[in-house]
């Protein structure tokens, strides 16, 4: 193994990064410090005694902020209710989309979507009318925005409503 030179880079030469460590602050050691006489704790009152505890978030007897917002109830923190039953869960697919991924003539269900990448969960599905579509589909969803229903007529396909 060969050794090292003094100006080659080794464990010996190994440092901090510059300005990566600050020296302790010493408090109370004369005027000229800076922090001299009451070592940056100002006169007299509960900042400055030993012992002395912020409380954090505390605002001197006035409500504090995190009580004065409204309250997100519910297991996610995203809603009004606690549950919300009845919320549904469209997942929002394109005609443009439908016109890219699939050949003209075809049958799209959310299954076929779903292997498309199209629909990732087994929600509703929901066609919108963003974009263009020029190929002759067979659409099955859940749901269809009314531009929708009306472009995929439009090029000469058929728009089919699932129920469930």
């Amino acid at each position: 193994m060969a050794r090292l030179g003094p100006d080659e880079i080794g464990l010996h030469s190994v440092r901090p990064k510059p300005g990566s460590r600050n020296a302790r602050k010493r408090v109370g050691r004369g005027a000229g410090s800076g922090l001299g006489k009451t070592s940056g704790r100002g006169h007299k009152g509960a900042g400055a005694r030993s012992g002395n505890k912020r409380k954090p978030a505390y605002e001197g007897g006035q409500n504090p902020i995190h009580m004065r917002t409204r309250k997100l109830r519910g297991p996610h923190k995203k809603m009004s209710m606690p549950f919300e039953p009845f919320r549904t869960h469209a997942q929002p697919v394109n005609v443009a989309d439908l016109d890219a991924r699939f050949d003209a003539g075809a049958e799209v269900t959310p299954e076929s979507l779903r292997e498309a990448g199209l629909a990732k969960r087994r929600h509703p599905v929901k066609v919108l009318g963003r974009g263009d579509i020029s190929k002759k589909l067979t659409v099955r969803a859940h749901a269809f925005s009314a531009s929708a229903k009306e472009k995929i007529e439009k090029a000469g396909g058929t728009a089919e409503v699932i129920e469930g």
